[in-house]
């Protein structure tokens, strides 16, 4: 997890550590949303390699998180108000391309 921290950390332009048990959180929350939108079992990133589609994807849901902790949309596109909604649209679009349909 802890290059997945920097990743995320790296594409919020953050360097300070102050935020990191929060980030992990929102890292954690990310990966459980991508197994359970692709159908494989929980746990499953943890024990196998996360596809780079998947991993594009737990860096921008995590750090959405991140940046709307306080209920808004945050970040470069704050004055969007269909920014949330790109980001969870794209997002299902990079998951949709690791997910197992035989389920």
């Amino acid at each position: 997890m802890d290059t997945l921290l920097e990743k995320v950390k790296a594409n919020l332009i953050l360097d300070h550590a102050a935020d990191d048990g929060l980030l992990r959180s929102y890292i954690t929350a990310a990966i459980t949303y991508a197994e359970s939108y692709q159908h494989i079992p929980e746990g499953s990133y943890r024990e196998s390699p996360m596809p780079p589609t998947t991993e594009q994807a737990v860096i921008m849901l995590a750090s959405h998180f991140y940046e709307s902790r306080d209920g808004s949309t945050g970040g470069f596109f704050a004055d969007n108000t269909n920014a949330a909604q790109q980001v969870w649209n794209t997002v299902n679009l990079l998951l949709r391309l690791d997910r197992d349909w035989k389920v």
